[in-house]
């Protein structure tokens, strides 16, 4: 049996969400609404000064305590613009900045932020692991990285469902076939990162929001 690998590319990926732009918040909002609260929480905890990646449309974006400082970047700009606009008329001050960007070469200094979330975009990310290198560059010591996703293990019939229909999501800009373990596989081999927690979160447990710690050095 032959396997086809999927590959995203940013090209597909702003194709993809020009489509999706208009009615991204009238599809995701109740799906998603419990990832979104559980990811905003978990890093106001974590810190101060968080950078989102893949904020898309800005549904995270209001669930943010106040008192914290949050940067947003997304590829796409007709997501951007979307999110600019439930800023201004939400008046959600405590979002900084919203900026096109590339998740693979974010134009930011090193040790930035406390909180680096990736809400539901790991998986569309061409080359995950090269994104979250950069997510650990920007992140200050003894910070956290938070990614919510529909993160499998592969395992039973659930993953094979998961590869079978692969292709057929990959045309709506999502994955089914991404793994939790390579996301762990990351973060074994840098050595500098420990999962502290993955929590289930709805539907029944469907979507995972998982914790990375970035060790103090001894």
């Amino acid at each position: 049996m032959i396997l086809a690998v999927i590959r995203n590319s940013a090209e597909h990926q702003q194709k993809v969400y020009e489509r999706w732009a208009p009615v991204y918040d009238r599809v995701y909002r109740g799906l998603l609404r419990d990832g979104h609260r559980t990811v905003a929480r978990l890093a106001a905890e974590a810190g101060r000064d968080i950078l989102e990646i893949g904020v898309g449309t800005g549904l995270v974006l209001p669930y943010y305590p106040k008192h914290c400082r949050v940067t947003g970047i997304d590829l796409s700009e007709h997501m951007i613009a979307k999110a600019r606009e439930k800023v201004a008329r939400n008046r959600l001050t405590h979002v900084q900045a919203l900026r096109v960007m590339d998740a693979h070469h974010l134009d930011f200094a090193a040790r930035s932020f406390d909180v680096v979330c990736l809400p539901f975009v790991i998986t569309l990310i061409p080359d995950p692991e090269r994104a979250l290198d950069e997510c650990a560059r920007v992140l200050r010591p003894g910070g956290e990285i938070i990614v919510a996703s529909k993160l499998g293990d592969g395992r039973g019939l659930q993953g094979a469902i998961e590869h079978a229909v692969a292709p057929l999501v990959h045309r709506v800009g999502w994955s089914s076939s991404f793994r939790i373990a390579r996301i762990v596989e990351w973060a074994e081999r840098r050595g500098d990162f420990e999962v502290a927690e993955i929590r289930r979160v709805f539907p029944n447990g469907f979507f995972k929001v998982m914790r990375l710690r970035h060790r103090l050095a001894a």
